[in-house]
């Protein structure tokens, strides 16, 4: 249950709200957040009854100047779940298009190819010390395999501290991550054990709350030498760059390790309805919409697998020949 006070005329309905996605597993602690701020702002817009009218639900979704679009999605959608929840109790409430602030990407992502994950990491491995940064022959190699790994975001990965990981379950815990959530990852054997050796060699005395990418003794690894040696082994791998913002990107280890999963699930015979929502919890997506687009990118890039995912997804799975959304 959240500590935040609510002090407007649906306050009740804010909290019950809360108490019921948490009680349904979600820490909905991000949410909680925006609840809090739209309660203030019910409470600014002097509105006194227990329902949710369309001029105060319109009042708040509407865009802000400057703001940016996932900002303002993401203020939407709490809104629009508390005013189904009312609606389901039978109180008047005006819900708003599901459309609401819809996520319009305008980046189409890389999905790296098996060869050419092959390569990048040969190059990754080839990676040798030096002085400046003394740990990055360490560092970068276990890096980036976590990131593949995981799915994980780079952003997640250089706030680790060596208290998240669990090298004997093989559990890396990302904390307040992307909406506030935590989450638990889990790795593959091999993987595991890369990160027992890069403790080992890296970690032998840290404390808990140390950085855990390090570049040397009490330098955390930053984004910007992340970036920097990427595209330096994109170049030695022989895949090309777009330029910027064209990628492939850091991030696109992301993508890839999701459509890799559900490649990998399909081939296996797992029931997807099972495994989608696993997968939206491993990559701590707000909602099943941010996930069910990979479904489009796995069946354009592996056509042989579509009659499988349709059988079970059909409603789903979007065409082949898509917009590449």
């Amino acid at each position: 249950m959240t500590s935040l006070h609510y002090t407007s005329s649906l306050a009740s309905l804010i909290e019950g709200l809360i108490q019921q996605k948490q009680a349904m597993g979600y820490s909905y602690h991000g949410e909680a957040r925006i609840l809090h701020h739209f309660d203030q702002f019910v409470g600014d817009q002097g509105w006194t009854a227990a329902t949710l009218e369309k001029p105060v639900v319109v009042a708040w979704t509407q865009r802000r100047s400057h703001e940016a679009h996932a900002t303002w999605r993401h203020r939407c959608t709490p809104v629009r779940q508390l005013a189904l929840y009312m609606a389901d109790l039978g109180i008047p409430a005006y819900v708003p298009p599901a459309g609401q602030g819809a996520k319009r990407p305008t980046y189409i992502p890389y999905i790296y190819s098996d060869a050419e994950l092959v390569a990048f990491f040969r190059q990754v491995d080839a990676c040798r010390y030096q002085a400046e940064v003394p740990y990055r022959h360490w560092t970068l190699p276990l890096l980036f395999r976590v990131l593949y790994g995981t799915g994980m975001r780079l952003s997640e990965a250089l706030h680790l501290r060596l208290e998240d990981v669990d090298h004997h379950a093989g559990i890396v815990t990302v904390r307040d991550g992307k909406f506030h959530k935590d989450r638990l990852l889990p790795v593959v054997e091999s993987l595991r054990q890369q990160l027992v050796h890069y403790h080992q060699q890296v970690h032998p005395l840290s404390r808990p709350n140390t950085v855990y990418f390090l570049a040397g003794p009490d330098r955390p690894l930053t984004g910007g030498n992340v970036y920097k040696n990427f595209r330096r082994f994109l170049w030695r791998a022989g895949i090309s760059h777009g330029g910027w913002s064209k990628g492939p990107r850091v991030h696109d280890f992301r993508h890839t390790y999701s459509v890799h999963c559900l490649r990998r699930w399909v081939r296996e015979g797992r029931d997807l309805t099972a495994a989608l929502p696993l997968l939206k919890t491993y990559l701590g997506h707000y909602s099943f919409q941010d996930t069910a687009h990979y479904l489009r990118l796995t069946a354009d890039l592996f056509p042989d697998i579509v009659l499988r995912m349709e059988e079970t997804l059909g409603h789903v799975v979007p065409s082949v020949g898509g917009d590449g959304h």
